[in-house]
């Protein structure tokens, strides 16, 4: 009978997981104080990316050292954002936004995880008319719906959906107002389960079953680049899972 990977083993690859997901956040709050501030009550931007931080036990010391960094206060990495889109297989259009110090480095990283898996990179906004970009404030099963809605609206959202399989319920807002909103809902004791702005897509495609682990693969392979803040992709979930 076959062992399992020892506790050792999974404490490794979890730290290892930990580990850069407290990377990437240093880099968002990092570019985010340089292109701000590092007034966060002054920076919708790194208000959004400390509270990320905190939310997965980040120390307040290293969220303040990386500010200081970007600020000037301390000596630290100058980090760019660079965007790229392409085509995973089956059509599926993906967004790949990055941090990198290194141009060169990300590029041929990215470009390499495409042609890998099957897919290949466009040009710059071949894919991303497809996406609009969003808050969302995620609210688990069992939600009170006439509470959330009323208080999404007085707060100025653009949009609430119900999920009736569940319950659940997604308030939607712009970009620009995600902050103030979620502000404003958690002054009215209604704390979201998750909340970030992201990129949805217009219209989700399904995948087939033989084309679901290619697109699964790539994707993975993406979002596991050290340089790689987010994946976005309009391949329709249930089917990616399925397949």
């Amino acid at each position: 009978m076959g062992r399992g990977p020892s506790i050792e083993a999974r404490k490794n690859a979890s730290d290892a997981k930990r580990g850069k997901m407290f990377t990437k956040i240093i880099r968002e709050v990092s570019v985010a104080a340089r292109d701000g501030g590092g007034d966060p009550a002054n920076n919708p931007r790194l208000r959004v990316a400390m509270d990320k931080g905190l939310a997965v036990n980040m120390s307040k010391d290293v969220i303040e050292r990386a500010i200081k960094k970007a600020t000037g206060e301390l000596e630290g990495v100058e980090y760019e954002e660079i965007r790229y889109e392409g085509y995973a297989p089956g059509g599926v259009a993906v967004i790949v936004d990055c941090l990198t110090d290194n141009r060169v480095r990300t590029v041929a990283d990215v470009r390499h995880a495409f042609s890998k898996n099957g897919g290949n990179m466009g040009t710059e906004g071949s894919v991303a008319f497809m996406f609009k970009r969003l808050g969302v404030l995620s609210f688990g099963a069992g939600a009170d719906e006439d509470r959330v809605t009323e208080a999404a609206i007085e707060a100025g959202a653009e949009d609430v959906t119900v999920y009736p399989e569940d319950g659940a319920i997604d308030v939607l807002t712009s970009a620009e107002d995600f902050a103030t909103v979620r502000d404003a809902m958690t002054a009215a004791g209604l704390v979201p389960d998750h909340a970030e702005i992201t990129f949805r897509a217009d219209n989700d495609i399904a995948v087939d079953a033989d084309t679901a682990p290619q697109v699964r693969k790539l994707l993975d392979m993406l979002e596991d680049l050290d340089d790689v803040q987010d994946v976005y992709s309009n391949a329709d979930q249930a089917s990616l899972e399925q397949g």
